[in-house]
């Protein structure tokens, strides 16, 4: 298939291409490297141009936090639905959108909020779709990976709140395998949630993180949310992923029922480590 991967350089994007080049497929990576600039691409006719003779678009592209160059509106929202428009014209059928977990009715910031947009107008569409929404993603080359296992490093590991925030990790491995999958999974028009094989609080995503290491476990440190809160608006620009918006979606929890992943890829999702906390593959 001749396939157009936006965000062909992004982690989760990289792997993508890296995956579908071994597959033979054929890629029009969408990345500045390689003449474009996605955010300013906002309208249909920014498209049709490179749709030409693609059988599949994945759209890979996501920020966790805006610059004064790069605005949720613009690269979740504007130009994926251009993007989505321009395949239905172009008579391009399957399209398959990298969500994020969370971007539903319950949606509360600007993140999640462009994001469900983009999703809802895909959805619309008379296309061949598959929404998916990713949890936390781990795997080489992750930013947030490598910002958490620093953490986990930590002789004292500091925590938010009481570190009990519900998350539910889901290796880069297992969201290829399942874009893979939607390039040719009958019926199409899905959402799907792709999360990992069990939730986890975030101290034991931490502590879990030390234990693959060789590590012990590690003493914490609650550090009261108020306290944070009040200084995010500073520490984002360092910590981008301290932004009030990331920790008040970390505060709600990011987890999902796992069975319909479970059923789509024929197999569960890989569990982050045999754990010391928990046996491999046990849910809650």
């Amino acid at each position: 298939m001749k396939i157009m991967l936006t965000g062909a350089s992004g982690f989760i994007g990289g792997h993508i291409r890296r995956a579908l080049e071994a597959a033979g497929h054929e890629i029009v990576p969408v990345t500045r490297r390689d003449g474009f600039d996605f955010k300013q691409m906002l309208a249909v006719e920014d498209w049709l141009p490179h749709l030409q003779g693609v059988d599949a678009v994945i759209n890979s592209v996501g920020i966790i936090a805006e610059t004064r160059g790069q605005t949720f509106e613009a690269l979740h929202f504007h130009a994926p639905a251009a993007l989505f428009r321009a395949c239905a014209q172009a008579g391009v059928k399957r399209v398959v959108q990298i969500s994020a977990l969370g971007a539903d009715e319950q949606a509360f910031t600007p993140y999640q909020l462009t994001k469900k947009s983009a999703d809802d107008v895909l959805r619309s569409l008379p296309l061949d779709w598959f929404v998916l929404r990713p949890s936390l993603v781990y795997g080489e080359g992750g930013a947030s990976m490598a910002m958490f296992q620093r953490m986990a490093n930590l002789p004292i590991i500091p925590l938010v709140g009481d570190g009990k925030q519900r998350i539910q990790p889901v290796h880069v491995s297992d969201v290829v395998a399942t874009v893979l999958h939607c390039l040719r999974a009958v019926p199409a028009q899905r959402t799907l949630d792709v999360v990992g094989a069990y939730p986890l609080t975030f101290v034991e995503w931490l502590q879990l993180m030390r234990h693959k290491n060789g590590k012990t476990a590690a003493l914490t440190l609650p550090i009261p949310l108020p306290l944070i809160m009040a200084n995010a608006h500073l520490m984002r620009f360092i910590v981008p992923m301290l932004h009030p918006d990331n920790l008040r979606m970390l505060q709600r929890g990011n987890v999902a029922d796992v069975q319909p992943l479970t059923e789509f890829l024929g197999r569960p999702p890989h569990p982050p480590a045999p754990s010391p906390l928990r046996g491999e593959g046990e849910q809650e």
